[in-house]
């Protein structure tokens, strides 16, 4: 595991480090919570927002870069906190919406120091400190750097590499984002000599921060990043009952659709099945109590059996009959329903046919009823 508390500044001649404090000098270093919609741009943040941060002094001698109103002339390795006394990092997390309240709660009940979080709502960073003893709140995300050696980045993914743009971090620091569809590459802004950089992504719904925490327990965590961070990434994730798993460079968007898909694709499913139900007199709540047993019996069948023999249904039997049966009482009573159903029969008697062995002049027939003639 990384000494944190022993990080070595580069020399002060280090030509990658310079080059980076260089950029920061003249960049603009305003960064801002996206959680909150009414973002700033750069050029206005000053005048707009008195508590945002102020752009860097692009008049400072080269190298030298500032933290607060004090100014350094060289690089130099993270003096501000040292690490406790069980070598791991002390955690800052840029976020204080669901999925870093969570993270926040969670690593703390699992032995980790959170010692910061940053959010422009102050409501949010109430609760967290709240839920997070201990913890210092900021409205600026690059604030959180003088207080922790790790930095989680818990905003939306759109956001991250802007708000990446502003932590300039010290030798020996890393930073780490929660998005499932980023690599490590969107931190590349931040990225100086000795910093590490890495992404760590729970697959959980964070629709309810109490019913998240409990679902740690068990869920996969995505990993990726340097190497010298990925042990401690996953150190994090068995803490908090959770299974590691190291993806492939490069194959985060097809991971996150398919995490998409598991998700917010089966809540739209859900959405679907309930206007259906509501042509047979069922409220919401009755359909999810008459079906949401039938789709956890063929979620067990699929992991016990295989997604192929768990298949029931029409498509598998080759009854065209009561497909169309079913298609008639949609474009009645439920039309907006009709493409999602056609799509989803459709992908059965694929399976059917390729793994259940339908015969193909029944796939052929199926496939015909299930046309959209309008």
């Amino acid at each position: 595991m990384r000494a944190w508390s022993d990080a070595t500044p580069p020399p002060p001649g280090d030509p990658a480090t310079l080059e980076e404090l260089r950029r920061a000098a003249a960049a603009d270093a305003s960064a801002v919570d996206p959680e909150v919609t009414d973002v700033v741009p750069a050029a206005n943040a000053a005048s707009a927002d008195p508590g945002a941060p102020r752009p860097a002094d692009p008049a400072l001698p080269a190298g030298a870069h500032r933290h607060g109103d004090e100014v350094h002339l060289e690089a130099h390795a993270h003096p501000h906190v040292a690490a406790p006394d069980d070598g791991r990092p002390i955690i800052g997390i840029v976020g204080g919406g669901p999925v870093g309240l969570t993270l926040g709660a969670a690593l703390t009940a699992a032995g980790w120091q959170v010692g910061a979080v940053a959010s422009r709502d102050p409501a949010r960073r109430e609760r967290f400190r709240r839920l997070v003893p201990g913890a210092r709140a900021f409205a600026e995300p690059a604030s959180v750097l003088d207080d922790c050696h790790l930095v989680i980045i818990a905003v939306p993914d759109d956001a991250i590499a802007d708000v990446a743009a502003g932590m300039h971090l010290y030798s020996g620091q890393a930073l780490v984002h929660t998005s499932g569809l980023h690599g490590t590459e969107v931190l590349a802004a931040a990225r100086a000599a000795g910093t590490s950089c890495g992404s760590f992504h729970p697959l959980v719904a964070f629709a309810d921060v109490d019913r998240a925490l409990a679902a740690l327990r068990g869920a996969t965590v995505a990993i990726e990043g340097d190497d010298d961070i990925l042990d401690l990434l996953a150190e994090m994730a068995q803490s908090i009952g959770a299974l590691p798993v190291r993806l492939a460079p490069g194959s985060k968007p097809a991971y996150h659709a398919a995490a998409v898909l598991a998700a917010g694709g089966l809540i739209a499913l859900l959405d679907v099945i309930a206007e259906v139900a509501a042509r047979a007199g069922l409220d919401e709540a009755g359909a999810l109590a008459v079906y949401g047993p039938l789709t956890a019996q063929a979620l067990g069948n699929a992991r016990a059996l295989g997604i192929a023999p768990a298949l029931t249904g029409p498509g598998v039997r080759g009854d065209a009959g009561t497909i169309e049966a079913h298609l008639a009482a949609l474009e009645v009573g439920a039309p907006a329903t009709l493409d999602t159903y056609r799509a989803l029969v459709r992908r059965q008697v694929a399976i059917a046919e390729a793994r259940r062995g339908l015969a193909p002049e029944t796939a052929a027939r199926l496939r015909a009823e299930l046309a959209d003639r309008r």
